[in-house]
């Protein structure tokens, strides 16, 4: 069974910064295409950031440009999500996912993703 877990979530205050982790197993890592979500009770969950399978494509959310920066560890099967100039509105839980094969920058957020994480709760205080 393939499993996603995230860590690095917690409290941090507005202009802060958090480094998401998820740390993928059972699963040959250097084949999907990875991506990190967020998701506030009451919406829906929405796409932040994907890398394709090298590390050489990456697209963003609006939301996420000039602030997150997404990478991935092939070696260590784990991909990130460095998040810098945090505020209020960040507040929400990510996941990581996982789509295996090759998936254009284009189409990363719109694709259904084979596998999830748990979740990890990012919070900022304003």
């Amino acid at each position: 069974q393939v499993l996603l877990v995230e860590s690095g979530g917690g409290l941090v205050q507005a202009g802060g910064s958090l480094r998401l982790s998820c740390a993928a197993s059972r699963l040959t890592f250097n084949r999907y295409t990875m991506a990190w979500f967020r998701q506030v009770p009451g919406k829906e969950r929405e796409f932040v950031a994907g890398i394709e399978w090298s590390g050489g494509s990456t697209t963003y959310a609006d939301s996420a440009k000039g602030r997150f920066t997404i990478s991935r560890d092939n070696v260590k099967s784990t991909v990130y999500l460095q998040m810098n100039s945090l505020k209020p509105e960040d507040t929400a839980v990510y996941y990581c996912a996982a789509r295996i094969g090759f998936i254009s920058a284009q189409r990363m957020d719109v694709v259904p993703y084979d596998y999830w994480g748990q979740g990890t709760q990012v919070t900022v205080s304003s």
